[in-house]
């Protein structure tokens, strides 16, 4: 077995769960076209990977995303002891899949959390959310009752852990201080650096608390020779020349960047091709040195350091 190409897994948190470094993103699944059985082959694939965590949420695929999930796991019932779910609510789509929703909001009420985490488990035909996540700050957030659906939660059976996505630090240290968090999922890549200097890394190692982190690869730009933006084009370069010194992919000393970072985030793949998954997991094993890792900061900044 070739041990560079089999995900790590980590305990993300204090008392929290082990979940895979390398995690199965599934935002984009209803527009990639996969059979039932398509679908069942790429989770097997990405289990021979040691992605063994699925990160989802209610309104990915205009609500059609766990649902595909859970038709494979229909099929193939046995995967589902396999992997760690991870799901997220709080946002009101204006979608023809919940005509009551008339204006696109935020929704972190105690009744819209359950009835949210209790729909992603009909739809993934799952019995638990190993975690699940508000997805976006609501300035309507009431710390104490989104607890109390936390709560409520826990104690059913339904969701063993729960976290935030898109926080600042002063929004998880409200929320964390009327429940446990185990993570925040958060954007960070060489083409987004601000989680690195605005104190939401930092919370994180504070906590010991291993971030998610979304958009590695800049939304797949880091990858596109297509684009005309000056600073995408620098930081390209930087990676095409640590790539060169690894004989690794761009993706993969991209993914290795953010998983140098000492907070020890869990990185979401966004691809439906298992060589993409592949070039994820072979990031961990690729250890940046800091000049490496700096060469790529300074071309991100567009400056060196001070």
């Amino acid at each position: 077995m070739n041990t560079s190409l089999i995900s790590p897994r980590i305990q993300i948190a204090p008392g929290g769960p082990e979940f895979s470094r390398i995690v199965l993103g599934l935002w984009r699944l209803a527009s990639w076209q996969k059979t039932p059985q398509e679908r069942v082959s790429f989770l097997q694939e990405a289990l021979e990977l040691g992605i063994t965590t699925i990160d989802q949420a209610d309104i990915y695929g205009d609500y059609q995303s766990e649902r595909l999930l859970g038709e494979a796991l229909h099929i193939a019932p046995e995967l589902k002891k396999e992997f760690q779910f991870v799901s997220k609510c709080g946002i009101k789509l204006v979608s023809q899949h919940r005509p009551e929703h008339h204006l696109q909001h935020y929704d972190t009420s105690r009744q819209h959390i359950i009835a949210s985490a209790e729909n992603s488990l009909r739809a993934m035909q799952i019995d638990r959310l190993d975690l699940l996540l508000i997805h976006r700050p609501d300035p309507l957030m009431d710390a104490d009752e989104i607890a109390e659906a936390f709560q409520h939660l826990q104690q059913s059976g339904k969701v063993a852990h729960f976290g935030v996505s898109n926080f600042t630090s002063s929004q998880f240290d409200l929320l964390a201080s009327r429940f446990p968090l185990v993570t925040n999922q958060v954007e960070l890549s060489l083409l987004h650096l601000s989680p690195l200097h605005d104190g939401t890394l930092d919370l994180c190692q504070r906590l010991r608390i291993a971030p998610m982190i979304w958009s590695a690869l800049g939304g797949g730009a880091l990858l596109s020779d297509a684009t005309a933006n000056a600073d995408v084009q620098r930081v390209r370069v930087a990676l095409g020349q640590v790539a060169a010194e690894l004989q690794v992919p761009l993706a993969t000393v991209a993914i290795a960047w953010v998983l140098l970072h000492p907070s020890k985030p869990m990185v979401l793949t966004g691809s439906g091709r298992t060589p993409a998954l592949r070039e994820a997991v072979l990031a961990c094993s690729q250890t940046l040195s800091r000049e490496q890792w700096f060469s790529l900061w300074c071309a991100a900044a567009g400056k060196g350091v001070d």
